[in-house]
């Protein structure tokens, strides 16, 4: 069966571009993206720009304006952001089909694991954004909840038979048994969702010229701070407990962050588990990603998934991280 991506040609990429004024010179080199279909297009007498072609039927228009505009009063805050161009007031775009949007072209080195003091600027950059993100809730992108990314996605996994038969009721076991302790846990801990990066790990915090940026803001959503603090962590506890006084430093110096949301943590990073694994499902049509995840149904893929889970578990019984 075909896939809409199939019909986004170089031609068809180079001509999106074009009919936005810009003439290119013709070099387009695709990026590492899955979700999305980016690509640099070399632009005559000038610097690359980034062209980003939106999946079909993921989100709705409003939804992606939404993102942009986000973007928008982050630079107006003068929060270090890979906002989308701007023609006549617009930044998302239709061509042949495909809506797209522009970008600057901004590289960068992703931080250092550990490191504190990148850790102290991190905090500071995000505290920056989560002091935009807090002025208004956003109308049209999802919230992260236990529903949507847990149990929603084991729906997924089971109803697609995506797991080998062999290790299907060890999976399903423990899956079920975390989302109690997941709907538990989020039941108790009070905390006001807020615009958020969503997918906020290293390598969407690029460093260049000493000054990080944001780069990425497509999984955008409303949810918990510390959902963009957490994946900065690394190591063993008492590194982490380094590594979250410092971050947390640099945050409060912009917006004042709430211990209370720790204990999600652990949660929050088994959520991020159980939803990479039926992401990977539902983009199953798309040949890129039978290509490119080959093991997604092997016995080792979701023998090792079960053993993380269980893992998990066993994190959620440990005392949450604390500031000192």
């Amino acid at each position: 069966m075909s896939h809409p991506f199939d019909d986004l040609t170089p031609d068809l990429v180079l001509d999106a571009v074009e009919s936005l004024g810009f003439l290119s010179d013709a070099r387009i080199l695709a990026l590492n993206s899955y979700e999305n279909r980016v690509y640099q297009v070399g632009i005559e007498d000038a610097e690359p720009l980034i062209a980003k072609f939106y999946r079909p039927q993921r989100w709705s228009d409003a939804a992606i304006r939404e993102e942009h505009r986000f973007s928008a009063e982050l630079a107006e805050c003068e929060v270090p952001v890979v906002a989308p161009l701007l023609r006549d007031g617009e930044s998302l775009f239709e061509h042949a089909g495909f809506r797209f949007a522009l970008f600057p072209r901004r590289g960068g080195r992703a931080p250092e694991p550990g490191n504190l003091d990148q850790l102290f600027r991190l905090g500071q950059l995000l505290g920056r954004l989560h002091a935009v993100g807090v002025t208004r809730p956003f109308e049209h992108r999802e919230t992260l909840a236990v529903d949507n990314f847990g149990h929603q996605s084991l729906a997924t996994l089971l109803e697609g038979g995506f797991i080998p038969r062999s290790l299907l009721p060890a999976y399903e076991s423990v899956a079920r048994d975390l989302l109690k302790r997941l709907d538990a846990v989020f039941a108790q801990v009070r905390y006001q969702p807020i615009r958020l990066h969503g997918d906020c790990h290293p390598g969407n915090l690029l460093c260049r010229d000493e000054t990080f940026h944001v780069v990425d803001l497509d999984d955008c959503r409303m949810g918990p701070a510390v959902q963009d603090l957490w994946m900065m962590l690394a190591g063993e506890r008492h590194e982490r407990l380094g590594q979250l006084a410092e971050l947390v430093d640099g945050y409060q110096e912009f917006h004042d962050f709430d211990p209370r949301e720790l204990p999600l943590i652990e949660g929050l990073r088994t959520l991020r588990l159980m939803h990479h694994s039926a992401w990977i499902a539902r983009r199953w049509d798309d040949p890129a990603f039978p290509m490119h995840f080959s093991w997604f149904g092997s016995e080792r893929y979701w023998g090792d998934q079960i053993l993380t889970l269980r893992e998990q578990l066993a994190a959620l019984d440990e005392e949450p991280l604390k500031l000192f």
